[in-house]
């Protein structure tokens, strides 16, 4: 195969190759509507690293080198803004947010929401992320041989996201409440492949309008309760530090700025953790020595305490297992589609503007290139000491200015809750199950419900 990275003077005009448009290119917007991951790899095999496509009326270009992945999200970071047509879809339910904004409207959001997300500033949350994750697990079983792991792990990262952002669970029915952003994330996301959206209170689109209202009506009842007490005794979760930026500047955060941040927190927060979470079981049924190591190194680390902020940085072979995992089958397998607002020049290449850059997260992660036999699972690469990839080959969180904001609350959700499950239970492949088929439904899930062979952790020698 020949990978591209320099133009072909011999066209007009200077594009990269690409598969066949046609002569709308419709086509090809409707495989990557069945297949997006899927058809992203198929061209890049056949085309290269960097793959026109031509979807009238756009250039659309898929950039899968390291070095030029980097080059656009950190270098040109201000030459581009996020695809309008998918901002447009989610700025219907999330309203103007860290998510949905741009520009210095999206620079002064993210500067005062950032702090509030540092390693240091989310400390009080360990205990609270602890309690509620054992909670949840004293009412699993300890022994069953197929257990619904998935749907578990998606209860236990709504319950968590409920008591970070409110201290305390939803009195809704805590189904409703999955229920609800389900339908909210996967209506969004199909709309983003409609040439048009119809307001959401036509008829057809009756179930995203409930599920939305439930979500809204659920934050406004916590923010209400919230305003009507003293601020001294706010409890310190993720809400009170919103209304501290209302309190402290109502101009630039009134409340409906804090109803969408927090809505957006539902949205982005729950799904990531929960799909992470589940793919990590997998991977730790899949290769039970891994999952030794990992159990010893919990029982060492924890001697049977639950997990605290002091114990995080010394999981470090826990921490691998969950790099690879996110490595192996990223929760956003390709990143927001961006649009240069100026003429980009990517390595040799120059771009008009206009022209609209895919970055397959899931392509790079297998690549073998960078990941040498990729679709092992192989800890050992995010050990420390291992010859790291190049950067921009690994993306869990995106890269540059737009780096996911609640990553290290994402990464202390998985350790805290997965050194848990280690404390307590040996996870196993059930007789006759194949490997789960992974599919992109709002992030990567695997294609039916995993269930796992859940068993005690064999006593200690």
């Amino acid at each position: 195969m020949t990978r591209s990275t320099r133009p072909d003077t011999s066209t007009s005009p200077p594009w990269p190759p690409g598969p066949a448009s046609g002569l709308t290119g419709w086509q090809l917007l409707a495989s990557m509507s069945s297949d997006l991951l899927g058809s992203l790899s198929r061209w890049q095999h056949a085309h290269g690293d960097l793959v026109h496509l031509r979807i009238w009326p756009e250039h659309e270009v898929v950039v899968s080198n390291p070095t030029l992945v980097r080059e656009l999200l950190v270098t040109r970071h201000d030459d581009l803004v996020r695809w309008e047509r998918g901002i447009r879809a989610f700025r219907r339910v999330q309203g103007q947010t860290v998510l949905t904004t741009e520009g210095e409207a999206w620079r002064a959001k993210r500067q005062a929401v950032q702090p509030a997300l540092s390693p240091k500033a989310l400390q009080p949350f360990i205990q609270t992320i602890a309690d509620a994750a054992a909670h949840a697990m004293d009412r699993w079983p300890t022994h069953h041989a197929a257990w619904p792991i998935e749907s578990a792990f998606t209860s236990l990262a709504m319950d968590l996201i409920l008591r970070l952002m409110f201290t305390q669970p939803a009195a809704e029915d805590i189904g409703a409440v999955e229920a609800a952003v389900h339908t909210v994330l996967t209506t969004t996301n199909a709309e983003m492949f409609w040439p048009a959206s119809w307001p959401d209170w036509m008829p057809w689109k009756r179930r995203k309008h409930r599920a939305t209202r439930l979500l809204k009506g659920l934050v406004e009842r916590h923010v209400q309760r919230r305003l009507a007490c003293d601020e001294a005794g706010w409890p310190e979760d993720l809400l009170s530090r919103l209304l501290r930026l209302h309190r402290s500047d109502a101009a630039r955060w009134p409340l409906e700025a804090v109803r969408d941040e927090c809505i957006t927190t539902f949205l982005a927060g729950h799904e990531t953790v929960a799909a992470t979470l589940t793919w990590w079981a997998w991977c730790m049924a899949a290769n039970p020595r891994a999952q030794a190591r990992a159990q010893e190194e919990v029982a060492q680390v924890l001697e049977g305490a639950a997990p605290g902020a002091q114990h995080l940085p010394r999981l470090r072979w826990l921490n691998a297992t969950l790099q690879e995992t996110l490595r192996l089958y990223p929760a956003a397998p390709v990143l927001f589609t961006r649009r240069g607002e100026r003429a980009v020049q990517l390595g040799a290449w120059h771009f008009p503007a206009r022209t609209m850059f895919i970055v397959p997260v899931q392509g790079l992660h297998h690549d073998a290139r960078w990941f040498p036999e990729p679709m092992a699972f192989r800890p050992e690469r995010f050990v420390d000491g291992a010859e790291p990839p190049p950067r921009g080959a690994f993306l869990p969180f995106g890269a540059g200015p737009r780096v996911c904001v609640g990553q290290h609350l994402a990464m202390a959700e998985l350790t805290i809750v997965a050194a848990l499950v280690l404390q307590r239970l040996e996870l196993r492949v059930p007789a006759g199950l194949p490997p789960p088929r992974p599919v992109l439904q709002i992030s990567l899930r695997p294609e039916e419900p995993l269930k796992l062979d859940v068993q005690p952790v064999p006593a200690r020698p």
